[in-house]
């Protein structure tokens, strides 16, 4: 049985608020074969205030002049959005998610159905958001941004202490910086999650490129999230480190044959294997000519292929043997 990966096409914000170019990352998220399309669901008043300033990354990739609140004002979605996304990705066949920033976003997903939620890196530290999200009692999805094992810790604790089990969580490793470095990636720490929680784990992935995601599923990520955009080049905070519609499908493409790939552990011969096996094994031969009566010795065998014959792990037991009958070069021993 295949151990199939979630995996979240985040389209976060690269929509710029728009609903048309929100639909055609849709469109584009379930050409791709991704499960989810992923948006971000939140209120830029009840999120930052107006002194905030922009992480380091989004002032490189906006108006450097322009505050966090000023930014994230337009990249709102309205309540209505929210079911005209959900509506069109029903069309698309493709499911919708949201990231609720704050607890009254994830009232309003949690009104428009969705029922599984999202804490984003930033809020696990946000001990009555995460009372809130645990009391829902639903599959959680948390990203371990910035967070250290003591965070991921108390953030898992909060969850279970308000309702909701362990067997219900998913944790993702992450590295909040747009693009991430590669030297900052630390995938070896998704199993370390896994190892000290017993956790589902998971990767949210920000590197350019697919490689990574990629290597996380082989490392037995059972989730993968990736931000992609319709070009890179598009004005926003998060286009520059996401993948174009080619990329996001090569890396679902990877993903899937990776799965496949990864088998079920149990080392045994595969129908091709057997089909191949006496191409490429070998089999005891003569070397030369013999005659019936001659004592089988190293000088008159050896072992070639095909592997129809005698196996050459019984070489042992033929050497000193008599043989049967006359033999020519090349042909296989009988005994």
């Amino acid at each position: 049985m295949i151990n199939r990966t979630l995996i979240i096409a985040e389209a976060g914000v690269n929509h710029n608020g728009e609903l048309a170019l929100a639909k055609q990352l849709i469109d584009v998220a379930a050409d791709a074969g991704a499960d989810l399309v992923k948006f971000q669901t939140f209120n830029a008043n009840r999120q930052v205030t107006y002194a905030a300033k922009k992480a380091h990354y989004q002032t490189q990739t906006t108006d450097s002049k322009e505050s966090q609140h000023e930014m994230l004002s337009r990249l709102e979605l309205t309540d209505e959005m929210h079911k005209e996304l959900i509506a069109h990705c029903a069309e698309s066949g493709i499911g919708f998610f949201s990231t609720g920033f704050d607890i009254e976003s994830v009232d309003l997903l949690m009104s428009l159905g969705q029922d599984h939620f999202k804490i984003p890196s930033g809020e696990i530290t946000n001990l009555p958001y995460l009372r809130h999200i645990g009391r829902l009692r639903k599959t959680v999805i948390l990203s371990t941004g910035m967070a250290t094992l003591g965070d991921i810790e108390a953030a898992i604790n909060e969850l279970e202490q308000a309702g909701t089990p362990r067997v219900n969580m998913k944790v993702l490793h992450c590295t909040t910086e747009y693009p991430t470095p590669m030297n900052e990636v630390n995938l070896r720490a998704m199993q370390s999650i896994k190892t000290a929680f017993d956790v589902a784990v998971g990767y949210s992935d920000h590197t350019q490129g697919i490689e990574v995601a990629i290597a996380a599923v082989a490392m037995g990520a059972t989730v993968i999230e990736k931000h992609f955009t319709l070009d890179c080049k598009l004005p926003g905070p998060d286009h520059k480190a996401s993948l174009e519609p080619t990329e996001l499908k090569a890396m679902v493409t990877a993903i899937r044959n990776i799965e496949i790939a990864l088998g079920d552990g149990i080392k045994r011969l595969t129908p091709s294997e057997v089909r191949n096996m006496s191409a490429a094994r070998k089999s005891i031969v003569a070397s030369q000519v013999i005659k019936a009566g001659d004592t089988f010795s190293a000088r008159n065998v050896t072992t070639k292929r095909p592997g129809t014959g005698v196996s050459p792990m019984r070489w042992d037991e033929v050497m000193g043997r008599v043989a049967i009958r006359d033999f020519v070069a090349d042909e296989l021993i009988e005994l």
